[in-house]
């Protein structure tokens, strides 16, 4: 009897468990990248279009990818850049961006990818942050347990692992671990005072700690939280390390004062944001960057490129949060969205359509600045329509996307590896994002 011939659905779907077990990452994430890049279905089913039946995958590495050594070993998932040659060029011109370039994958897939790829460094920082918050305080170990769960995208603690594997060591080794908790313990004591001093209620779809359990218990824990990070550092006896942290949580202060005293404030430039931005975030980002070169025994060089590297990062993911907060999702995000003009912050959004606007839209602006926490619907619609106007929105994401260009330039030195091209990945993930 006769077999019945394979339909050009079933094919498809053959090709992305092919895909998915040369590369180790998900079918569904497969898929996504090839419907992103092709942007229509016809153009996939033109990897079918000579043949009935799928052919075999013939892999066309160069050799330095051959020869390239990684501490995961062969079946280490790899970013769809790397793919093989699936028979056409069709399909590959658009997943394999040049070498130093940021590519546009879709971002949930770049954010699945991304915790496959580094699952068991994630599993290691987890279990690394309940040990260290452990305590025989009730509350503190309510508060931290409160936090811990709500998850997030960990990825300060990400450009840590990705650093240090990128520099050549060991992203699973005890010091490595470590220092990545360290830098996840820092921002997480900075949210915790951020949401008492912005008096925020919501934060990734649920309640902050300081609307469940107070303003009190929040900063206060938050400290420990700050306490802990630096007892975690002195165990990794290294005073480079301490002396980076230091610096960093002081900008990071000094940041947060410099916001808080700028509300109120009409006249902020473009320059004074971004003076704020990188103090409050992109040091952070900064510290991971050097603190996984530093975990990798780097030399001085290549700590710097890595520090550059993640503090262009920072500010490209600040630059494109402060848009989301205005085109992004309410429900993806996980908070309102204008929670930013409510509390009369000027992002650069704003600040680019004070410069753009007529009269009668800067009027507007000003007018709904000075009555923050009290914005309607009917008025963030109006504020809406005027930075689409302007073009402020696609204007900020250009800055962000200029940022993103710049970090990935840094890593032009860097020998080709996994954590590499994933670090290139996450410079379009940055500003492409919609959470």
């Amino acid at each position: 009897m006769a077999s019945r011939p394979v339909t050009k659905a079933q094919r498809r779907m053959q090709l992305f468990k092919q895909m998915a077990s040369t590369t180790g990452l998900p079918p569904r994430i497969i898929k996504s990248r090839l419907f992103n890049f092709s942007r229509s279905k016809p153009v996939v089913d033109a990897v079918f279009q000579k043949s009935r039946c799928i052919r075999a995958p013939r892999a066309r590495r160069s050799v330095a990818a051959l020869a390239r050594a990684d501490a995961r070993g062969a079946d280490a998932p790899r970013p769809l850049a790397t793919m093989p040659d699936m028979e056409t060029d069709v399909v590959v011109t658009r997943l394999a961006p040049g070498a130093d370039r940021a590519t546009s994958a879709p971002p949930a897939a770049t954010a699945e990818g991304l915790q496959h790829f580094l699952r068991n460094e994630l599993r290691a920082l987890d279990a690394r942050l309940r040990a260290t918050l452990d305590s025989d305080v009730t509350l503190v170990r309510s508060i931290a347990d409160y936090i811990v769960s709500a998850g997030g995208k960990r990825l300060r603690p990400v450009l840590v692992f990705l650093a240090a594997q990128a520099a050549g060591g060991n992203a699973l080794a005890p010091t490595t671990v470590d220092l990545a908790a360290t830098v996840e313990l820092i921002h997480t004591a900075t949210l915790l005072h951020d949401d008492v001093v912005d008096e925020s209620a919501l934060r990734r779809g649920r309640a902050t700690a300081n609307a469940e359990f107070g303003n009190a218990a929040s900063v206060l824990v938050g400290d420990f939280l700050y306490s802990r990070a630096f007892q975690v550092m002195v165990g990794c006896g290294r005073m480079r390390v301490m002396e980076l942290m230091a610096e960093a949580t002081n900008r990071i202060a000094e940041g947060e004062v410099m916001q808080l005293m700028a509300l109120g404030r009409f006249d902020i430039t473009e320059a004074d944001y971004m003076q704020v931005i990188e103090a409050k975030t992109a040091k952070l980002f900064e510290a991971a960057g050097a603190l996984g070169a530093i975990a990798a025994g780097a030399d001085l060089r290549t700590e710097r490129a890595l520090a550059e590297y993640s503090r262009r990062l920072g500010v490209a993911f600040q630059i494109a949060d402060d848009v989301l907060d205005y085109r992004g999702d309410a429900h993806t995000l996980g908070k309102s969205l204008g929670d930013d003009l409510a509390e009369g912050k000027l992002t650069l959004p704003i600040i680019l359509a004070l410069q753009r606007g007529s009269p009668s839209e800067r009027t507007l602006i000003l007018g709904v600045l000075a009555k923050p926490h009290a914005v309607e619907t009917a008025q963030f619609r109006q504020i809406m329509a005027v930075l689409e106007a302007t073009g402020a929105l696609d204007a900020a994401l250009a800055r962000a996307q200029r940022e993103a260009d710049a970090a990935a330039g840094e890593l032009a030195a860097l020998p080709a590896s996994n954590a590499r091209q994933w670090m290139l990945e996450l410079c379009a993930y940055a500003v492409n994002r919609d959470v």
